[in-house]
């Protein structure tokens, strides 16, 4: 046996395999690619040292790939002296990638032998140039691939078709057009509640409460619950990239009127976002009797709520205002049940049809502006105007979508009532059980302020006439 045969046969190597989309979940595919290796290796004599495998990776998707990064580092190491692969754009589709892995390999002199390619020489320049050629051959491959993905991917959005694979949504069977009654009205209580001003933290918990789960039957928490409320789909329409761009072929759980009101109620910047729990009724909705500034939250040393008048870094307040929470908060509750029951209040909401109205007409708007805007690209996307004329044309319509879209999350404003006019007794009964979030938004839909004055000298006791309500009309 001559001295090259011997090395051969000496050469621990490392099997590397992979597959990008393991639809079946079973590993088929890399298990065939590491029989054909193996069948190689014992070929030509190499002793298989380890298999490294990344079943269901991509390697053109920029991923980490946690067994190649084992691979490199054995090499680097020297348990290994080769690798076999069965094709090259197994171990590469990104040119970054592959030129650090040949200078990995001319540094450790590494052997690299494929299936379907034959042998790569790294340590000769024709042997890399030849890798390179691979290397930007599968890079071409994946960029046309994905191209041809987001055509076709698109083409089923305009028209309303079903895409894509995975996890069925919640809602809808695996077939995804088939309603399940159970999770539907799950949704349409999270939209309606969500519209009548309970907050994204106070429904998750509840949900959670009452041991309802997602698809995969954990948990609901507060991003997914966000998620599946700001979806096209639960109403019937379908989406890309975000974007609602058709009615879709599969039936509606919630009408396309909520889901407009629920994006614009959920993607309003003005609204909370922070996690902190809100354990203050009437926060942003007080005033200084004195100055005109907003009452903050801020409890006394003993840990006694209670609303105050801020001065200091950051506060322009005069610091002459203070009240407890609780009794003050108990007025303006019993104020609110109050004018439930009043007919001058359920005579101002039979304005409510002229609300809806309104908030009809501005969804209309909001939908012609988008469709404008659409218009608008497809005008660009054909050449017919120019970047400039898009860019000028296009801010008009964005700055009339936002402004429909503030209005819209003002209108959740009045949702919170519907139940209620006139029926103070119910809230009354039910006031307690309700979330924080819920119980503000149904004060918030009568009082706009309420201005707090200074207390008179010596008196302990909560006096009432401190409190000037402004309610809205």
């Amino acid at each position: 046996m001559s001295l090259d045969a011997q090395n051969v046969c000496m050469t621990d190597t490392a099997i590397y395999v992979r597959i990008s989309d393991d639809r079946e979940g079973s590993a088929l595919g890399v298990a065939r690619q590491e029989a054909d290796c193996r069948a190689l290796a014992a070929a030509i004599g190499w002793n298989v040292l380890d298999v490294y495998a990344d079943n269901d990776l991509s390697a053109y998707s920029g991923k980490r790939r946690p067994e190649y990064e084992r691979l490199l580092a054995d090499l680097g190491d020297g348990r290994a002296g080769a690798v076999l692969t069965w094709h090259t754009d197994r171990l590469h589709r990104s040119p970054r990638e592959l030129e650090a892995f040949i200078t990995l390999c001319e540094a450790h002199r590494v052997e690299v032998r494929t299936v379907r390619a034959g042998v790569l020489d790294l340590s000769t320049p024709s042997g890399r140039v030849a890798a390179r050629l691979f290397g930007a051959m599968a890079r071409y491959e994946s960029e046309h691939k994905a191209e041809r993905q987001a055509r076709k991917a698109l083409e089923l959005a305009q028209a309303g078709k079903i895409g894509g694979g995975g996890t069925r949504p919640y809602g809808y069977a695996a077939d995804r057009r088939t309603v399940i009654p159970d999770e539907a009205a799950i949704i349409r209580e999270a939209a309606s509640r969500i519209l009548a001003g309970d907050s994204l933290r106070s429904l998750t918990t509840d949900l959670t409460n009452r041991g309802v789960t997602t698809v995969k039957g954990g948990p609901w928490s507060v991003h997914p619950v966000r998620r599946l409320l700001l979806s096209g789909r639960i109403s019937g329409q379908r989406e890309h990239h975000g974007e609602i761009i058709a009615r879709a072929e599969w039936p509606p759980i919630i009408t396309p009127e909520e889901t407009t009101r629920l994006r614009a109620l959920l993607t309003d910047p003005g609204r909370r976002t922070n996690r902190t729990v809100r354990r203050y009724l009437l926060a942003g909705l007080l005033a200084c009797g004195r100055c005109g500034t907003r009452l903050v939250a801020r409890p006394r040393g003993d840990g006694a709520r209670r609303y105050i008048c801020p001065k200091g870094p950051g506060f322009t307040g005069c610091n002459g205002i203070a009240i407890l929470s609780e009794p003050i908060e108990e007025l303006i509750i019993e104020a609110v049940l109050y004018r439930l029951d009043t007919p001058q209040l359920a005579a101002a909401l039979t304005g409510h049809a002229a609300a809806d109205e309104e908030t009809a007409a501005t969804l209309a708007d909001l939908q012609a502006d988008e469709a404008q805007r659409d218009e608008l690209a497809r005008a660009y996307g054909g050449r017919a105007i120019s970047f400039a004329e898009w860019l000028a044309a296009r801010k008009p319509i964005e700055q009339r979508m936002e402004a429909h879209r503030r209005r819209l999350a003002r209108a959740s404003r009045t949702s919170a009532l519907d139940e209620y006019v006139g029926h103070a007794d119910t809230l009354r009964q039910r006031w307690t059980d309700l979330p924080l979030a819920r119980q503000r938004a149904i004060v918030a839909a009568l009082l706009d302020r309420a201005t707090v004055g200074p207390a008179l000298k010596g008196r302990t006791k909560f006096d009432p006439s401190r409190v000037v309500p402004l309610w809205r009309r």
